[in-house]
């Protein structure tokens, strides 16, 4: 394994101000990559400053928007000339709570959130790969396809699943690898911007509790990942090293596969 495996190479993360995304940035970059840190947080352009001697960029974008994934993958050919990998990093539960108790906009909110950027990522990818005549995406899924307290971002990831499957069936001709990491519940610093902007009541607290305890009961090390122990696995992922892995889900979850 080379320590420069991105050397020469540009990469677009999204949901890069923060948490998997942020980590998985920086990483490549210390690896050699030219990296565009894409998220709605306006201090994105200060993380990607973080990576010292990099070539690095910011953008702000909404990615729960078409408009937002067409803008950032604009700016990264105008910024770098082209786009080798993607990593669709944005996604997370925004409420945990019992499925009968989540009301049709908090349903939305979550397929919005964490299947759309994904979703709408991939497709204004895609005319920039082929018309390089390769790429490699990158879909960050979750264990989460089987859990509770959280149906609906469940139901986002499954999509995210058949997403990569069905893609990399259909561009594999066209030398355009998709594959997506399942990473389980990891620990990593609070959050500069919640997910959910209301914040928890008492009782989302106690719900998301009982997440927690089935998470970590689920595992066979029954404990969270780290930050490194998904980083690791979804930049392999990216590299050259996985050039004949696609349509793959790889579960990074402690041995509960979901």
């Amino acid at each position: 394994m080379s320590a420069r495996r991105f050397e020469g190479k540009v990469m677009v993360v999204t949901g890069a101000a923060q948490g998997i995304g942020r980590g998985v940035a920086l990483r490549a970059a210390a690896e050699g990559a030219k990296v565009l840190f894409v998220d709605r947080a306006d201090f994105v352009s200060e993380v990607a400053a973080q990576a010292i001697g990099a070539d690095t960029a910011g953008f702000i974008a909404d990615l729960e928007t078409y408009e937002g994934a067409a803008s950032t993958m604009a700016f990264a050919v105008e910024t770098f000339g082209r786009i080798d990998i993607l990593i669709n990093g944005v996604g997370g539960a925004i409420r945990m709570r019992p499925y009968a108790e989540f009301e049709p906009a908090q349903i939305d909110a979550e397929i919005r959130r964490s299947l759309m950027p994904t979703l709408y990522g991939c497709h204004a990818v895609l005319p920039h790969m082929l018309a390089q005549g390769h790429g490699t995406i990158v879909n960050v899924s979750s264990n989460a396809t089987r859990g509770i307290r959280r149906v609906p971002y469940s139901a986002a990831k499954g999509g995210v699943n058949a997403l990569t499957q069905s893609l990399a069936m259909e561009y594999g001709e066209h030398n355009i690898r998709v594959v997506a990491a399942a990473p389980g519940g990891t620990e990593a610093p609070p959050r500069r911007v919640p997910r959910n902007a209301a914040r928890d009541s008492e009782q989302e607290k106690t719900w998301m509790s009982e997440a927690v305890t089935q998470v970590t009961g689920s595992t066979f090390f029954k404990r969270y990942g780290t930050l490194d122990e998904q980083i690791a696995p979804i930049l392999f992922l990216a590299s050259d090293e996985a050039g004949y892995i696609t349509g793959a889900v790889l579960p990074v979850a402690g041995g509960d596969n979901g």
